[in-house]
């Protein structure tokens, strides 16, 4: 029963040691919000946890809690950005046709939105009574030339210029050449006048309809071509200094998995949207196979560079909430902690401003066990200082000792 009995005394000896260390823990933890101990009251008190001190490991227990290294470099801090963008048509590749005389749509050859045209290709035909006035009055100029051609010099001047005069009025109607000849060689006027496209692409809009009424001026068609086609994207304002026309894109597609294109910003817009935060970036984009579809979502994704530098990855760093910390590799598996100062962030790697140089090997990975070793070692090495807290293995009591203990009586445990 003796040694049951010192293996429980022992064990309450041990938890009572353990109570008074977590005491003191917090008793210093509550401590750094009280005001500074006037003068002349002087207490050993534990070392902040924010004190690191320096570690040393075995091989083994390095590699058992992961550790790694990564060097100091010196360059170049790339920043890659994601951004939403949409397909839209190219604004200098979209035609409005629209109508040079008043008349009405007695044809209509494209009917319908989104309807491929030929550079060239009849739209519509108009009936315009003024075109066909000033065909007659081209072949009665044509007549009139015929009839002075054995007359004065000054006849057949004045001939030819009445007919060039009605020609130049049908081609500013943009009557095409092709029905002006027609016209000449047949000696009738045509009925109808042929309106084309100016060149080839996809009807995006149409105002019209078969048997309309149109005026002068008024837009019959809005034609894209859409071998090119523009992507915009929206990009927040802390991004905007790594954009540079001509930075390269690549760029995905939901409705397209697996492919990617490619191709450089060719404008960035000079306005800030004030609600988002957000400016708007083009890149264009060749489209021959029509696979792109102005609306069509896309992911836009660029790099930049942010800033240049001494860096380190972004998990070498431990932030304590006052300051920057990192771990120096010294010699063999020695981590001397060592305080920085941070700068610009990029994806992986932050940049440091003081406390290192190129070439220095830090801890990259498990920063925060080791920290975390280095603070309770500097605890724990701070209390061993305070009076009555030597930190050694207690020693199991002595029975003798103890004479006023229950139980500690040998003489009696003998004379039993």
């Amino acid at each position: 029963m003796t040694d049951a009995r010192h293996r429980d005394l022992r064990g309450l000896l041990i938890f009572a040691v353990l109570v008074t260390l977590v005491g003191l823990a917090v008793f210093r933890l509550a401590r750094r919000e009280q005001p500074t101990a006037p003068a002349g009251h002087s207490h050993a008190t534990a070392p902040d946890g924010d004190s690191a001190q320096p570690v040393s490991l075995s091989a083994a227990e390095a590699q058992r809690i992961g550790v790694t290294y990564a060097a100091v470099t010196d360059g170049a801090l790339n920043h890659d950005v994601r951004v939403v963008g949409i397909v839209q048509a190219d604004e200098t590749r979209i035609r409005t046709v629209a109508s040079r005389l008043e008349g009405f749509v007695e044809r209509l050859y494209v009917g319908f939105t989104g309807q491929p045209v030929r550079a060239g290709a009849t739209l519509l035909e108009l009936y315009a009574p003024m075109a066909v006035a000033a065909q007659q009055d081209l072949l009665l100029a044509r007549r009139l030339e015929r009839e002075v051609a054995n007359g004065t010099d000054d006849a057949r001047s004045a001939a030819r210029s009445a007919v060039e005069a009605a020609r130049q009025r049908l081609r500013q109607w943009e009557v095409p050449a092709d029905a002006l000849a027609e016209v000449e060689r047949s000696g009738a006027p045509t009925r109808t006048v042929p309106v084309r496209s100016p060149f080839g692409g996809f009807v995006l809009e149409k105002s019209v309809q078969l048997g309309q009424r149109v005026m002068a001026g008024d837009p019959l068609y809005r034609i894209a071509d859409l071998s090119v086609v523009w992507l915009e994207g929206e990009v927040f304002e802390q991004d905007l200094p790594l954009l540079r026309v001509g930075t390269e894109v690549i760029a995905t597609f939901q409705a397209l998995p697996g492919v990617q294109r490619t191709g450089r910003i060719s404008y960035v817009y000079p306005t800030l949207n004030p609600d988002t935060r957000t400016a708007r970036v083009r890149v264009e984009l060749p489209n021959r196979d029509m696979s792109l579809k102005p609306g069509m979502y896309a992911t836009l994704r660029f790099t930049g560079e942010s800033a240049r530098g001494l860096s380190v990855p972004r998990s070498a760093v431990l932030a304590t909430g006052t300051r920057n910390l990192v771990f120096l590799k010294g010699r063999g598996t020695r981590f001397e902690p060592r305080e920085v100062i941070v700068g610009v962030s990029a994806d992986d790697r932050v940049q440091v401003l003081h406390g290192l140089a190129a070439g220095d090997t830090v801890v990259s990975s498990a920063t925060f066990l080791i920290d975390a070793e280095s603070n309770l070692g500097s605890m724990l090495g701070g209390m061993g200082n305070m009076p009555g807290m030597d930190m050694g293995p207690p020693t199991p009591p002595d029975a003798d000792s103890m004479p006023g203990m229950p139980g500690m009586d040998h003489s009696k445990h003998e004379a039993r």
